[in-house]
């Protein structure tokens, strides 16, 4: 087990150990990737947000449950209303086929 200075002071070697360390820890949990994106979505925005932290918290917030389970609702309907316009569509080409076989 490895323990700190007392004065709370590290080595030039054990501060860059910290950071990488670190590093990749942020790197694997999806934080870089994550900001990563954010940032690239401000870049490409024609119209630049007039806070840009706002921004970026509002991209990195996600959906609220409630706003998820509303999602998922609108999910549901839409795939609804899409197989009854392909069962639909299949009906009127099959009597359509019956005009100009």
């Amino acid at each position: 087990m490895t323990f700190a200075p007392l004065n709370g002071l590290f080595t030039p070697y054990e501060k860059e150990a910290k950071k990488e360390a670190f590093r990749k820890y942020l790197e694997s949990s999806g934080v870089v990737d994550s900001l990563t994106k954010v940032l690239v979505s401000l870049y490409e925005q024609d119209n630049k947000p007039a806070s840009a932290l706002e921004f970026v918290q509002q991209m990195l917030r996600g959906p609220t449950i409630v706003e998820y389970e509303k999602l998922e609702a609108e999910i549901s309907e839409l795939q609804t209303k899409y197989n009854e316009l392909v069962a639909t569509h299949q009906e009127t080409c099959k009597q359509v086929s019956t005009f100009y076989p």
